[in-house]
């Protein structure tokens, strides 16, 4: 925006260079905003009225003339009809402000260049000290290596010169609004609320370079070198870092001649703060005289030209200097929100706190070399290029420890941070940390095995939830996709793993995706906080993850009261004929119904039946990528047939128990004539169909010369329990003859891959064969198969799968895990299938594999089926295991089961070992009237 003041006619000369340079600007597509604010004295000619009139309409005719929205808009008014504040609020939105004086634009743009020019001058004067990069090598450093604690699950290694992880290896840290990044280099960004729309510090996806947006460095004073605390893409040849992500933080520690740095990044279980934790041992026999800098690079928003509208302050309390930044633009929901940095804990040398700059501009040197300036400028305000940077200092003498505590955080509006500053403050570093770790192992803690695989141990009782939560609940976000929006199937199935350890997370994730359902029983694909802007879809199984989620919570609590919760619907606008999608913020509609009607109408929704007697399958069934084969609305899917078979088989005792019998008698006969025909039209001989397009012909049938095979439509033929046992177990067969590559260790998802095929399936063509629903091993299909593996061939099978799917399998594997790249420690989406990258991982973290890799173990390996009142055990374990145990923790009370293989008579003398109780397959244990503490043995 560009905000002109005139009063008199001389000032016309610059109003009309700029409307002409308004024209060009819109002819170029270059979005501006030209605000004139008029001061004329009101009188009967008001010449200068009328012309600035007529320079307006001229451009506003302009516009109307161009095809599309227009992109610049010349807007007057009058300086009388504005109040103080309304005056105040345009000067502080923009980027420039022009006095029409009587001078030429060339003018104003002279003294806006020497305005600049003084400033550089201004920043030259100040020595700098130049953050040294790494010497360029022609050695490609060693893959990193690293192993989890066996306690813990934290997973460590080693960073140099030589040796570095492939791609980034991050840690998620997340509460349910706020969080952060953490990369092995560093790199990383911030956010609150929304991890895409109003991130704080900048998210990059850049691989190679991995750009922090946060950057704590150490300066020593008196030699002037500086160097960061984590390092970096290019690492200096002298230091080495050990680096260990955790549940809810990450640690990065390294020595730097005498001295011993660990930074220690954690955010808080519910405030809006990370902490930076800098722990410093002098090992010397000298005193150390330190400089410590944070500097955050704002973003305030989803784009870089959010910082536009940025306003810098410094406030001082209790001695401790902090760095705000508040988001004045209310667009986006996100207006008055205040990011800012802090120190904890200040030394009494850091008292003073007068080392501190808002200006991005102090940072770099004229060959835009990151530097440091030996005295920031103290600069705050509008206008700049905002960053919150700020040093404190410490003395480390001979054989000492100094600490110190970067605060970086986020409050609704810049008068709330200070009291939140006062609560973080008031908690030490170390007792944030142990109330984040607190709060992980109690979660963690409720479902723990012990079995002879150590890497299952770690995955299961540490990382799986941990990512499902922190990354897919909390984050939405990862190192691959910042995607900030809830996803109406995705954070369902996410919440679905939680049914023991969480039921309250999984209730309340019901009850707010039933809220994004509009009256017609269709819902949002996804959308986004705090506006509620998202897309309207023509996919036919999003709105069904309601009905599994809830018959999946009924089940395990028997919690009837959620069914009874009103919820008012959405809406919206209709998408619009030939469109695949509406993407619009809907708006409340008055009309509510309860949690069970909410649910009842996505399976109403979904009953229609196409030519073939299958459901339709709208613009994708859980596979985005097939969003051409039903695309004119007569396309079926043979996947959706099953699921659908499945949740009506679940859900209508519910109904049934609520009275709705006639709707459930409607929903039978449509569950009876779908089981038919998936057993006859759907069959192909060897294995079922996956679709039909639009005109009829088949997907996924041998008649295909691409995506003959397709994995999810077998394995749900188990999972369904729908199927004939027969042709589901050739079904499986047929998926383990051509979809898996014991080889590569892969489970691909479909195959051959699509390329060219006609007629199109859709976007899935454009990814090249083997890559991501093209025919790559995608994770969360690859557990529908182990999970139906496990029923129809037992544990051998079910256990090989879980190694070509679990990272922490392929990382270790000599031959599979330089080629893999990606973190060990959390689920991939996909890993690649094809030539020339055959194994090679595709994203990770932000992934719905997370939650469902962990039900696949406690459900279908060890077999645990969980309701309100009893445990039930039908295991598959591996034959090479001799024993595994599972632990079940519920408030006080603890179960620890024992799966042997053995028999009856050893399985009675472990018992009698342990002080056990014998339980045998199958066999109901009735839980809540146990005592706290509880053994039992089950022998297979």
């Amino acid at each position: 925006m560009l905000l002109v003041l005139v009063s008199v006619n001389e000032g016309l000369g610059l109003i009309r260079a700029l409307s002409q340079a308004l024209g060009l600007w819109l002819w170029g597509n270059v979005p501006c905003d030209l605000v004139v604010v008029n001061a004329e004295p009101a009188s009967y000619l008001m010449t200068l009225d009328h012309e600035l009139a007529t320079l307006r309409d001229r451009h506003a005719a302009d516009a109307s003339a161009k095809a599309g929205a227009a992109s610049t808009r010349l807007h007057l008014l009058r300086a009388d009809d504005l109040t103080h504040a309304e005056l105040n609020t345009l000067h502080s939105l923009a980027r420039m402000v022009l006095r029409a004086d009587g001078r030429p634009l060339n003018h104003h743009v002279q003294d806006w260049l020497h305005l600049q020019e003084v400033a550089l001058a201004h920043r030259q004067e100040t020595a700098t000290s130049a953050l040294p990069l790494a010497a360029p090598t022609n050695a490609s450093p060693r893959p990193a290596e690293g192993a989890f604690a066996p306690a813990s699950g934290e997973f460590s290694f080693a960073v140099s010169a030589g040796q570095r992880p492939p791609r980034p290896w991050i840690n998620v840290l997340a509460n349910a609004h706020f969080g952060a990044h953490l990369s092995e280099a560093g790199g990383g960004y911030s956010w609150a609320i929304n991890s895409r729309l109003n991130q704080l510090t900048g998210w990059s996806n850049d691989p190679l370079s991995d750009p922090p947006s946060e950057w704590f460095l150490v300066q020593n004073t008196q030699t002037r070198e500086v160097w960061p605390v984590a390092p970096g893409a290019g690492v200096a040849s002298v230091l080495s870092y050990q680096v260990t992500h955790g549940q809810g933080f990450s640690r990065m520690a390294h020595r730097h001649g005498d001295l011993d740095i660990s930074a220690t990044w954690c955010v808080d279980t519910d405030t809006a703060i990370k902490h930076v934790h800098l722990n410093l041992t002098n090992h010397g026999y000298k005193t150390l005289h330190l400089r410590l800098i944070g500097i955050a690079e704002w973003l305030m928003g989803a784009n870089r030209s959010d910082r536009g509208t940025v306003r810098t302050a410094v406030m001082h309390q209790s001695g401790c200097t902090t760095l705000l930044a508040t988001q004045r633009e209310r667009a986006a929901g996100f207006g008055e929100g205040t990011a800012f940095l802090s120190v904890a804990d200040a030394s009494p040398k850091a008292m003073d706190a007068s080392d501190w700059t808002c200006d991005r501009r102090e940072l770099f040197d004229a060959r835009g070399r990151l530097v440091l300036p030996d005295y920031f400028g103290q600069i705050s305000g509008d206008g700049l290029d905002p960053c919150a940077a700020l040093s404190t200092h410490r003395d480390v003498a001979a054989g000492q420890t100094a600490q110190c505590t970067f605060l970086l955080g986020f409050a609704a509006s810049a008068v709330q941070v200070a009291p939140l500053l006062a609560q973080a403050t008031a908690l030490p570093a170390a007792d944030r940390l142990a109330q984040v770790q607190v709060f992980w192992d109690q979660l963690l803690g409720a479902t723990t095995v012990q079995t002879p695989d150590p890497l299952l141990n770690a995955m299961v009782n540490r990382w799986l939830l941990y990512q499902a939560v922190s990354c897919r609940l909390w984050a939405k976000s990862g190192f691959y996709q910042a995607g900030g929006a809830t996803g109406f199937r995705d954070q369902l199935q996410d919440a679905m793993a939680l049914a023991w350890a969480a039921p309250a997370m999984l209730r309340a994730q019901i009850v707010l995706h039933a809220s994004r359902q509009f009256v017609q029983g269709d819902v949002q694909h996804w959308w986004h906080a705090p506006t509620g802007a998202g897309v309207r879809t023509h996919f036919s199984d999003d709105r069904l993850w309601l009905v599994a989620a809830c018959t999946h919570y009924l089940q395990a609590t028997d919690d009837t009261g959620v069914l009874d919760v009103q919820v008012a619907f959405l809406e919206g606008s209709a998408i619009a004929a030939g469109a695949e999608d509406a993407y619009d913020s809907p708006s409340i509609s008055p009309e509510t119904a309860s949690v069970y009607e909410h649910t009842a109408r996505t399976i109403d929704r979904s009953l229609t039946l196409g030519s073939h007697g299958l459901p339709l399958m709208g613009s994708g069934d859980w596979n985005d990528g097939m969003n051409r084969v039903g695309i004119e609305g007569r396309g079926e899917s043979v996947w959706l047939g099953w699921f659908l078979c499945r949740l009506i088989a679940d859900f209508a005792p519910w109904a049934l128990a609520r009275g709705d019998s006639v709707r459930v008698q409607r929903w039978q006969r449509v569950a009876t004539a779908l089981r038919q025909t998936l057993a006859s039209t759907a069959w192909d001989g060897q294995w079922f169909k996956r679709a039909y397009f639009d005109d009829g012909q088949p997907l996924g049938s041998q008649d295909n010369t691409q995506g003959r095979i397709d994995l999810i439509a077998q394995a749900w033929a188990v999972l369904s329990e729908a199927a004939p046992p027969e042709l589901a177990r050739q079904a499986m067969a047929s998926a383990e003859t051509y979809l898996v590559d014991p080889q590569a260790g892969l489970i691909k998802l479909l195959d051959p891959p699509l390329s060219d095929a006609l007629p199109s399936a859709g976007y899935i063509q454009a990814y090249p064969p083997g890559v991501r629903e093209n025919g790559g091993q995608y994770n969360h299909a690859g557990i529908w198969a182990l999970m139906a593996q496990a029923a129809v061939s037992g544990g051998d099978a079910a256990y090989r799968y879980l190694t070509y799917l679990s990272p922490a399998h392929r990382a270790s594997h000599p031959t599979r895990g330089p080629l893999y790249g990606l973190e060990p420690y959390v689920m991939a989406a996909d890993v690649y299938s094809q030539p020339p990258y055959v194994g090679r991982g595709g994203w990770s973290w932000y992934t719905g594999a997370a939650a469902w890799m962990h039900r696949a173990v406690i459900e279908s390996i060890f077999g645990l089926r969980q309701t309100a009142q009893t445990l039930v055990f039908n295991p598959h374990l591996p034959s090479h295991w001799p024993q595994a145990e599972i632990t079940l923790v519920r408030g006080a009370r603890s179960m620890r089961f024992i799966l042997m293989h053995a028999s009856p008579e050893a399985a009675s003398q472990a018992a009698a070992q342990h002080g056990a109780s014998l339980l045998a397959p199958g066999q109901a244990l009735v839980w809540p009237d146990l005592p706290d503490r509880n053994i039992f043995v089950i022998a297979m």
